[in-house]
């Protein structure tokens, strides 16, 4: 463990020799698998290695997922390459595991491609294709991260009995804390590419010896969310909304029924508020924010600064995306790799009219990244020269710049380490007090959502099951639904096996 850029991902990376940078070498030590060390072997030894002996969960599965392939043929690719099975074999197999991750009705998932899945589901896919193979070291980076609360503690549930079952090992880098007090027997703490301490686990938690694991261990949001206005200026107002996908089938494609991702949510949005919209992965809080910003099409009303706005077209909604913006869950995805953090943050600017000299477009973004705490000298380096956690800081550092009124939070902080977390969340509310902003803020993560919400919706399969004031709702809900949402929250650190059941 340890902070973002700190060198986790690079370690793994290093085991089955995957260096982001074709240049980076190792220029001393060994990485001894089986007593071999694979420094020294050929990359097709290596080949046999990769994906049957050692397997790994990448930290963004959208970028790891073949866009052109759907999910049977990507984890049936995996068991035919290593273990030369039939279509029919591996079909039965990639079910088996599909299963297991918590992916529902796996049948009608086969078909489908990386983008038609959520983020959760799009992780729990890699997951499922780690696992075919039943490996003997599991090297796990994040794994956890774009999953809800509730099938996080079903797949780590789930990497305990296989480990029980089958003696793997694992790898298991994580910003969480109380993931790894659970799952981990030993700890390594990492930053600036060195372990400062290692130890036994309940060692490191309850006595550690260096400033950075204290200060570490001591880093979580904290703190409640500003006060909102109950009569402070309703900026966006949304009734009855519904976005509905349709399903095709046969040769003709005709149309057979629709999955409903959104269907009938209301909410409104004021001056200075934060609303939390929780729920599991793929109930449609993602696809809830991109059709208010009018990014996707529904149906239903939505308003902004009480216009209706639900029929505008692109050439009509442009002149209102200043004051709309939107972080996506996805860091690596949403910059475009061929841009400085210069250009990326600086490109809203340009688009909306704003005639910068170079001079003041670099102050402007300094700014920027010097608000999200990045240093603002790295501003001419590219996105694949960040790691995870400051790829999502620059996206923040893009949305902030316009100084909108209302931002779609979409997962902000799930690629943050805690004490990172905890910077943007003050950092968010510190924003929203000085500048009146509106967030919709959607996360899997409840405690952050409780230091940063002021309205809780709760939604499942595309409705609205509970909503309110978030002290209510986080204290004592309504649903049972709710209810085992916070169970799996904040049980997981403690026994994933029983917020798994609950």
């Amino acid at each position: 463990m340890g902070e973002s850029g700190s060198g986790k991902s690079v370690t793994a990376l290093s085991v089955v020799r995957l260096l982001a940078y074709p240049a980076a070498g190792h220029p001393s030590g060994e990485i001894l698998f089986n007593g071999e060390d694979l420094l020294k072997v050929s990359e097709k030894a290596l080949r046999k290695v990769r994906g049957a002996d050692i397997s790994m969960v990448f930290q963004e599965p959208m970028t790891s997922l073949n866009p052109l392939h759907t999910i049977e043929r990507q984890i049936g690719e995996i068991l035919s390459v290593h273990r030369g099975w039939s279509k029919e074999k591996c079909r039965a197999r990639t079910l088996e595991l599909l299963a297991q991750v918590g992916i529902p009705e796996p049948e009608t998932r086969l078909g489908s491609f990386p983008h038609q899945l959520s983020g959760g589901q799009r992780q729990r896919v890699m997951i499922a294709m780690a696992l075919a193979n039943e490996p003997d070291l599991l090297i796990a980076d994040e794994p956890t991260t774009a999953l809800d609360v509730t099938v996080q503690a079903q797949i780590l549930a789930l990497l305990k009995e296989l480990q029980g079952r089958l003696g793997m090992a694992m790898l298991f880098i994580t910003h969480d804390l109380g993931i790894v007090r659970k799952i981990a027997d030993r700890v390594c703490v990492m930053t600036k590419g060195r372990i400062v301490e290692h130890g036994e686990t309940a060692r490191v938690f309850s006595s550690p010896e260096h400033d950075y694991t204290k200060k570490l261990l001591a880093a979580e949001p904290k703190g409640l969310p500003p006060a909102a206005d109950a009569d402070a200026k309703a900026l966006v107002e949304v009734a009855d909304l519904k976005v509905w996908f349709p399903i095709k089938r046969g040769f003709l494609r005709r149309t057979v029924g629709h999955v409903k991702a959104v269907d009938g949510v209301s909410l409104t949005l004021r001056e200075g508020q934060t609303v939390g919209v929780v729920g599991e992965s793929g109930s449609g809080k993602t696809t809830l924010g991109l059709a208010i910003l009018r990014l996707i099409s529904s149906e239903g009303r939505i308003a902004w600064l009480g216009q209706d706005i639900s029929g505008f077209g692109s050439a009509e909604m442009r002149p209102l995306r200043k004051n709309m913006q939107v972080v996506f869950q996805d860091p690596y995805g949403s910059l475009s790799p061929r841009m400085t953090v210069l250009d990326i943050v600086a490109e809203g600017l340009g688009v909306q009219g704003a005639r910068l000299k170079a001079a003041q477009k670099r102050e402007t973004v300094a700014r920027a990244l010097a608000d999200v705490g990045l240093d603002p000298a790295s501003m001419d380096r590219y996105p694949h020269e960040f790691s995870g956690g400051q790829r999502q800081r620059i996206a923040i550092a893009r949305a902030l710049a316009l100084e909108p009124s209302f931002i779609v939070l979409d997962e902000p902080t799930s690629a943050l380490d805690m004490s990172v977390q905890a910077q943007i969340v003050d950092l968010l509310r510190a924003v929203q007090a000085r500048r009146k902003l509106a967030f919709l803020f959607i996360s899997h993560d409840l405690k952050v959502v409780r230091a940063l919400a002021n309205e809780v919706v709760v939604m499942r399969n595309g409705k609205v099951v509970e909503a309110g004031p978030a002290a209510r709702v986080l204290k004592s809900p309504e649903t049972d639904y709710t209810r085992a949402l916070l169970a799996a929250a904040f049980d997981v650190a403690a026994d994933p096996g029983k917020a798994a059941a609950q």
